[in-house]
């Protein structure tokens, strides 16, 4: 107690709490498909014996050639900007190895961007691809099944980057391509494609044999 005739020391002001920051993460609507759905599937299929063990996709790979970047240096910059759209992430810009003469292309010069993309990110993007971008492509029937290269892994091109939503048709310079390569685990294109087409992945209908 403060003697007579002395003040009592100023009380700190009382703070409000502090906010708490959200437990646990958004899981991907893909990953839970995968984890609950396609999981029990391959393993009835594929006689799998430890969920541990069943084929998954371990990252996508994107890029656009800029073989333009030669004449256009601008294009660079355009196509970092779609690519980071498209993707959620900063791409990476390549660059020649070598100088090639008849090409005009010098040692160094970009080439083209590229980005890869892993764990709830790769979900989200594969989400988008195949629910709400493809779809959008004129006189879609499906992709192809012979894109695959022997050890499970799809490669897929894309002629038109304005198929993806984030990209505004009126603020682009010019319409571009791009490639996206599904990596997995897959010891074969035929696990690799049963384990793209339950998450999704639309497949164009298989051809009747000559004469069925």
């Amino acid at each position: 107690m403060p003697a007579e005739g002395t003040s009592a020391p100023p009380q700190p002001e009382a703070r409000p709490p502090r906010a708490r920051a959200p437990q646990g993460r958004v899981v991907p609507r893909l990953l839970r498909v995968y984890r609950e759905e396609v999981v029990p599937t391959l393993m009835r299929e594929f006689g799998y014996s430890n969920p541990l063990a069943v084929h998954r996709v371990t990252k996508v790979v994107l890029n656009i050639g800029l073989g333009e970047a030669v004449t256009n240096p601008k294009a660079v910059e355009s196509a970092v900007r779609d690519l980071s759209l498209i993707s959620g992430q900063k791409p990476v810009v390549t660059r020649a190895k070598k100088a090639i003469a008849s090409f005009k292309v010098r040692r160094g010069q970009p080439i083209g961007v590229m980005c890869t993309l892993r764990g709830d990110r790769m979900y989200f993007f594969l989400e988008k691809l195949f629910y709400a971008a493809l779809p959008r492509l004129r006189d879609f029937r499906g992709t192809p099944r012979n894109a695959f290269d022997g050890r499970g892994n799809y490669s897929l091109g894309i002629a038109e980057q304005i198929i993806f939503p984030e990209i505004e048709y009126g603020q682009i310079d010019r319409l571009r391509g791009l490639q996206v390569n599904i990596c997995t685990t897959a010891r074969s294109d035929r696990e690799g494609m049963r384990l793209l087409e339950l998450l999704g992945l639309p497949f164009a209908r298989e051809r009747a044999p000559a004469g069925a």
